[in-house]
């Protein structure tokens, strides 16, 4: 009785995915399209295609012609761009392929979707050998350079790190330029990052002892030497090991980019590290990475009780350069691609890792500094809790609530998979947050988004609820006009006190939609960043398998083999009417940020989705934020002039305009180590500032979620985590409080006493989050305003209530 039904689906899926169209030619000349491809090529290819690889890409081409946003047809212009992202993806800077090399990729550029039809992929597989080509020719002049080139630095020369739209070098002489200038780039780097080291050993030796200096300096450029061409050889290397696989998933990748930039092609590696993300469980060191042109992996975060964090020594925005195995050398990690590095970094539990890292806030790209860490089997964080508890006047503490979410995550298991991974949910997460906080008395919660990219659409409806009564959250369009209106459908509220949402550019997709809905309900306060992301649109994640077998049949009993298509399916709209792409949510009050002034959001993203706007719905605003958002704008603003960490973030914000407007580096070595030290005077001016700071007395009550249990402990000290209670107080008795810290690196206490700035232990620092920081004190203020409201409200009359100005 199964047979017929099965049968019967099969036909149905047919049916909703046509093959998609392209100008009409005959096989024959697809075939002979085909041998010219071949005849091109006077040399064996480095890397073939596998024969399953054209079934995948028409697959694939065929499901984004029909299922994504857009529904553009792959014509002759669709693969014109094709081409460029497929070239771009490979060679980012503009610093590999030549004019020449282009010119003859252009036999490709209105052919693409023809041959993608006949599922030909071969010209994925020249165009990548070129590059190869290329990558060998730049290593071979680099080591050139290298044995025989002095290498002088007193001349004014800069280099360019941002080629993205520069023009391609015409010929060898204009690449070889390039890659000198890059070259001896990297040879400053490396020279002021060994100087930094030995400064103590050249001291020692002494100026006047010029045989000792040329010997130590001859060690130097033997060790600098070293260092690059193991790098150069290691980027061959790593793209030596592509195989088919991925030289496929980086050409439908790049088809996919040309529908915009959230849809992609994922083979059977990044698939399961796609499963692995959803279900938050992985082994490590804790820590999430991204890469992008630049060549460095970054640290985004890093997860709650791993060995990163523990450390104390690993924080977000460092940048990893080299990765060794316990006691081995280290592998140079610069210009690897993401998966690689994670899967030096990952390994068995109980191992050793070692990291050679250039530190977050080192202005010089030569600092680096090597930590050790021990892996452990990592729960990727879910949501967690603090609760935060001022003493207050009157002698009654005040609590109030922190949620930091990182993502709105979902269980999301393979298809073929032996076992499930445990069920996740981060709404059921939060509301075991919430009942615990309202145990605990809170007057106010923070629900923290500003590192959340997103997750489960679901996800982010019911978390909505968990505020509001029922009513529309979200409204989701798709390109022909149709529209769903997406709703809370439980009237229960769990949370119905004061709410502040913190956002900032990197809360994207989800996060924008339950901070856009809170916000268009007047049901919480948004602080953050000028705007979120601007991610707007909904994707849709499809392992290829039955629908390779629809079209093609083949069939596998190793689905995942065949990779998945990430495709954009919808846009996100609020329930206003005003779409979250591109333009993001703004908040009800902004703070000044770094973020702001970066390439960070979807307007830096090339391809995005435009904004607009569809009919607004219906739905009942609750007044709970909007008759107090200009006082509580007013006095935060008058805080933030006047806070000592902001004026660092003003600072930290002219540096970061002044870099991303430049876009160049010095190749001066007198310049470079002129700015390196004024950097680190800064630095420690700040430290020794923080060392003496007097803070405000506060306990903090960490709330962690163990087998769906809420559990709650105090932090030893919520300030100076890192250091025992003992410890803490002994740091505060360094220097009388109420010492001032002058540009000059001299500290005058209040006693007359002067001392200078010297490098603080980062233990004995403060943790300090200006942001948060703000939020708080805007969240007590917010408190105290709709308690007053109130009891105005209850005693007047019939006169209308006047909020006061101070």
């Amino acid at each position: 009785m199964k047979l017929p039904r099965i049968l019967l689906l099969l036909v149905c899926a047919q049916l909703v995915l046509p093959r998609f169209t392209a100008q009409a030619e005959p096989q024959t000349a697809a075939a002979s399209q085909v041998a010219a491809l071949d005849s091109s090529t006077n040399r064996t290819l480095r890397v073939m295609p596998n024969a399953n690889d054209g079934r995948i890409a028409y697959t694939t081409a065929t499901m984004l012609t029909n299922f994504h946003y857009l529904h553009l047809p792959f014509d002759s212009q669709l693969s014109s761009k094709f081409l460029d992202f497929y070239v771009h993806t490979l060679d980012p800077q503009r610093m590999h392929f030549l004019q020449s090399d282009l010119d003859e990729f252009d036999q490709y550029r209105t052919n693409l979707n023809d041959l993608t039809r006949h599922k030909e992929t071969l010209p994925a597989f020249v165009i990548f050998d070129r590059f190869m080509q290329r990558l060998e020719e730049r290593t071979a002049y680099s080591k050139e350079l290298l044995e025989n080139e002095p290498m002088d630095f007193t001349g004014s020369e800069i280099v360019s790190f941002n080629r993205k739209d520069a023009t391609p070098p015409k010929d060898m002489t204009e690449a070889k330029k390039l890659w000198r200038d890059r070259l001896r780039s990297e040879y400053l780097q490396e020279k002021l990052n060994k100087e930094s080291r030995e400064e103590l050993a050249r001291l020692f030796l002494g100026r006047h002892n010029l045989m000792a200096v040329a010997l130590m300096w001859r060690d130097f450029h033997g060790e600098i030497v070293t260092v690059i061409e193991k790098r150069y050889n290691r980027i061959i290397r790593n793209f030596k090991d592509w195989d088919s696989e991925k030289v496929l998933e980086t050409y439908l990748t790049a088809l996919a980019h040309v529908y915009d930039p959230h849809s992609d092609y994922s083979d059977k590696e990044s698939l399961e590290n796609f499963s692995i993300e959803m279900s938050r469980s992985l082994f490590g060191i804790g820590a999430q990475l991204s890469t992008d042109d630049s060549g460095y992996v970054k640290i985004m975060s890093l997860t709650a009780d791993g060995p990163a964090i523990k450390s104390k020594k690993l924080h977000a925005g460092d940048r990893i350069t080299a990765v060794a195995q316990g006691p081995k050398d280290f592998d140079d990690v610069i210009d690897m691609p993401l998966t690689k590095v994670v899967d030096k970094i990952r390994g068995e539990k109980g191992t050793e890792v070692r990291l050679t890292l250039i530190p977050a806030d080192a202005v010089d790209p030569a600092t680096r500094v090597t930590i050790s860490l021990v892996r452990d089997e990592i729960k990727l964080e879910g949501a967690k809790g603090k609760i935060i508890e001022f003493p207050a006047p009157d002698g009654h503490n005040m609590r109030l609530g922190l949620i930091d979410l990182p993502a709105f995550y979902a269980s999301f298991p393979l298809m073929g998979a032996k076992s499930r991974a445990e069920i996740k949910s981060a709404t059921v997460d939060v509301d075991r947050l919430l009942e615990k906080m309202k145990d605990e008395h809170v007057s106010g919660v923070i629900l923290d988004l500003r590192n959340n990219g997103g997750g489960s659409l679901d996800e982010a409806i019911n978390l909505t609820g968990l505020f509001i009564k029922q009513g529309p959250v979200v409204q989701v369009a798709s390109a022909n006009g149709d529209k769903r209106i997406d709703r809370d459908l439980d009237p229960s509220v769990e949370y119905d006190g004061p709410l502040v949402v913190m956002t900032s550019r990197f809360s994207a997709s989800a996060s924008e939609i339950v901070a856009g809905a809170l916000q268009d309900y007047d049901r919480a306060l948004l602080v953050g960043d000028k705007s979120t992301h601007g991610k707007g649109t909904v994707q849709s994640m499809s392992q290829l398998a039955p629908y390779l077998y629809l079209n093609t049949g083949y069939f596998t009993n190793n689905p995942a083999a065949l990779g998945a298509l990430k495709y954009t399916t919808n846009k996100f709209y609020r329930i206003t009417g005003s779409s979250t792409q591109l333009k993001g949510v703004t908040p009800d009050i902004i703070l000044p940020s770094i973020r702001d002034y970066l390439e960070v959001g979807e307007a830096s993203l090339e391809n995005a989705l435009p904004w607009d706007t569809i009919e607004k719905v219906d739905y009942d605003k609750m007044n709970r934020v909007r008759p107090f958002v200009g006082d509580l704008e007013k006095r935060s603003q008058q805080r933030v002039a006047a806070e000592k960490d902001f004026e660092y973030v003003r600072e930290d914000i002219e540096v970061v305009k002044k870099a991303v407007a430049d876009r160049t580096v010095s190749l001066n070595e007198k310049q470079r180590l002129k700015e390196a030290e004024e950097a680190e005077m800064r630095k420690r001016v700040r430290e020794a500032e923080l060392k003496v700071r007097k803070l405000p007395e506060r306990k903090v009550y960490d709330l962690k979620i163990k087998n769906s249990t809420v559990v709650m402990t105090q932090e030893k000290d919520p300030w100076r985590p890192n250091l025992t209670s003992a410890e803490a107080t002994e740091t505060l008795k360094t220097k009388p409080t109420g010492s001032v810290v002058s540009s000059d690196r001299t500290i005058t206490s209040s006693d007359g006493t002067t001392t200078i700035a010297d490098a603080a232990d980062p233990d004995s620092l403060p943790q300090i989050d200006p942001g948060l920081e703000e939020t708080e004190r805007i969240l007590l203020d917010y408190i105290a305003l709709l308690q007053k409201d109130a009891t105005l409200t209850r005693d007047a009359s019939h006169a209308p209530v006047t909020l006061p100005n101070n």
